[in-house]
């Protein structure tokens, strides 16, 4: 049977439902609290709690949905009092509330804020609060009380903040901070403030070094990561001695980018010792004595783990991956190194047979990363190199890594490769490869992307003429670009992707507001050699656009400007429009129709 056309047992519903992604872990005295995301439910968020006798329940019944709406991406949207009451932010009006034991659920802050990286602490709420008011957003770190009262500010000044935390003794608030144009992984500070007086100082960072996730060891000494070295790295500083100590230098990176607020790359344990992560792409875990600074590796099966770990005495909880293992809610006796999944986000996966194995690749001379996934079907036989989509992921300042994902296995059941590609500027291995991109977005990312599709034939992977590429956000931009500026590629695939600057710049939202001019940089004539609008006339390929109407992040008018400029010149271009939907698709029926058409923009080019 022709590739693109054979059969397999993965339908575009199963890929839709797969969509649980269970995230957010929390352990404390032997429970553990997670969110879940409900596809079928117009892509609500719950979130669950497991008893230490193991029951599961879910907290949060429709219509609460657990999501905080801070830098417009979130993070973690709950925390858990000691007692065990649930603390989370609602969507619908982005307010505080505290979930008692009975399952009644009471508003702790006023309407109109938001509020993320939750922590609870001497009967209070700490916390990032993002205002909006008058077409201006500011932030401050806030405390709000359980019982009811105002909210208090404790920090402000600062256009960004990340990742409060209290001293033992309840005396400083360390914490992050960055402004204007930098982004959380260009140049942060930390700093310590005294409660009792507000004095604070920096302790470490600046604009060219990224620092993130400090946490007390004790009353004067903090645990923190920095990329000072060029890998993001730990270390431990002092309010006495603020020069950096480093734990365990390693060119490896020990945390991810801060898109979301309110993780954990690493985490205290009962005995002093740390849980981390650490690697290239893909972090896998580890057990760090600081004192030695000697890592050992847990022997598990898994081939990554997200950096949102929690710690409850000497057990590990995190989400952990592999490639033939959807992501898991995992919880690690660190004494007997036994692992215990307590939820996965498939329960249910196909014939391993249709499942593709990951490889990772290299491309020769420029050292552009990637893995890839060739066809994987237990009953059909390539009789000839196959078509491949190249995978171009979001940020641009995140990265691909090797997780099971059903929509890979989607295409690869069906006789279509993928090229998954950490394109220069990817995360994962260090601050001069993301850094191939500053000032050169719409360059070095198609670059590398039509670097991937001349690799692919000249390897005999696949044919020429049978590449396409497909990617979301700052991927679709890529895609876009890619199509706008190279004859290889057969087709395209844009998911809300960015096709205008100075649009983007004038209606995004405040988080990346000025990410444009680290990217590209702020004259309009280098917008006009770089954005896929003014580039249009470069596309023959037929192009596939998808974007959701309600878009906070790229507003609709970036792929509709872009299929109307296309269609003005008699390129074959679709573009479907989803009400309801955000940055990132979240209902079952979306999620399936975009599948769908995807598949079927692909059967049309390769068949």
């Amino acid at each position: 049977m022709p590739v693109a056309s054979w059969p397999s047992p993965i339908s575009t519903a199963d890929v839709a439902r797969a969509g649980a992604r269970a995230g957010w872990p929390y352990a404390l005295d032997g429970q553990t609290w997670w969110t879940e995301e409900r596809p079928e439910q117009g892509g609500r968020t719950t979130v669950m709690h497991r008893a230490a006798d193991g029951r599961h329940r879910e907290l949060l019944p429709a219509p609460w949905s657990a999501r905080t709406r801070v830098h417009e991406y979130g993070g973690r949207p709950y925390t858990v009092t000691p007692d065990g009451e649930l603390i989370f932010a609602n969507l619908a009006d982005q307010r505080l509330y505290l979930r008692d034991h009975t399952g009644a659920c009471t508003p702790l802050t006023p309407e109109g804020d938001r509020y993320a990286d939750l922590l609870v602490r001497d009967g209070h709420v700490w916390c990032v609060r993002e205002r909006h008011r008058d077409g201006k957003v500011s932030r401050a770190v806030v405390s709000v009380p359980l019982t009811g009262g105002p909210v208090r500010e404790h920090v402000t000044g600062s256009d960004f903040y990340a990742f409060p935390a209290l001293s033992p003794d309840g005396r400083h608030l360390a914490y992050i901070c960055w402004d204007h144009p930098r982004m959380p992984w260009d140049g942060t500070e930390l700093r310590v403030t005294r409660l009792a007086d507000g004095h604070t100082r920096t302790l470490l960072g600046g604009p060219s070094e990224s620092v993130l996730a400090p946490s007390w060891r004790d009353d004067d000494t903090l645990y923190l990561i920095s990329d000072r070295s060029g890998w993001w790295n730990l270390y431990e500083t002092g309010l006495g001695d603020p020069s950096p100590r480093p734990l365990c230098p390693r060119d490896e990176e020990f945390t991810g980018p801060l898109w979301n607020l309110g993780g954990a790359p690493y985490t205290i344990l009962a005995d002093g010792r740390l849980a981390v992560l650490h690697g290239r792409a893909d972090l896998r875990a580890g057990v760090l004595d600081p004192r030695t600074g000697v890592l050992t590796d847990l022997p598990l099966p898994f081939d990554g783990w997200e950096p949102s770990l929690s710690a409850d005495g000497t057990s590990l909880t995190g989400i952990a991956y592999g490639s033939a293992t959807p992501r898991t809610v995992v919880r690690v006796d660190l004494g007997s190194g036994e692992a215990e999944p307590l939820r996965r986000d498939v329960e249910r996966l196909p014939d391993p047979a249709y499942l593709p194995t990951p490889r990772p690749i290299e491309l020769p001379g420029i050292g552009v990363h990637g893995f890839l996934y060739e066809p994987a079907n237990p009953v059909e036989i390539l009789q000839e190199p196959p078509p491949y989509v190249i995978f171009v992921h979001g940020g641009p300042t995140a990265h691909a890594g090797v997780a099971l994902d059903l929509e890979k296995a989607y295409f690869t059941s069906r006789g279509i490769g993928v090229l998954d590609l950490n394109y220069g500027g990817s995360t994962g291995y260090g601050r001069a490869y993301r850094e191939r991109l500053k000032g050169t977005w719409g360059l070095v990312d198609v670059d590398d992307t039509v670097a991937a599709a001349r690799w692919l034939a000249a390897e005999g992977l696949a044919q020429p003429g049978r590449i396409a590429v497909r990617g979301a956000s700052a991927g679709g931009w890529t895609v876009m670009a890619s199509c706008c500026r190279s004859g290889e590629f057969a087709g395209g695939v844009s998911y809300f992707g960015v096709s205008a600057l100075a649009p983007l710049i004038a209606h995004t939202h405040d988080f990346e507001s000025r990410y444009v001019e680290w990217l590209v940089g702020s004259d309009p004539a280098v917008y006009a050699e770089r954005e896929p609008l003014a580039l249009a006339d470069g596309v023959t390929c037929p192009m596939l656009l998808l974007q959701g109407l309600d878009d906070p992040v790229v507003p609709p008018e970036q792929s509709s400007a872009f299929a109307d400029a296309l269609s003005e010149r008699g390129v074959r271009c679709t573009y479907l429009a989803f009400e309801g939907e955000s940055h990132g698709f979240r209902r079952t029926e979306t999620r399936s129709a975009a599948l769908a058409a995807e598949l079927a923009f692909y059967q049309q080019l390769f068949t």
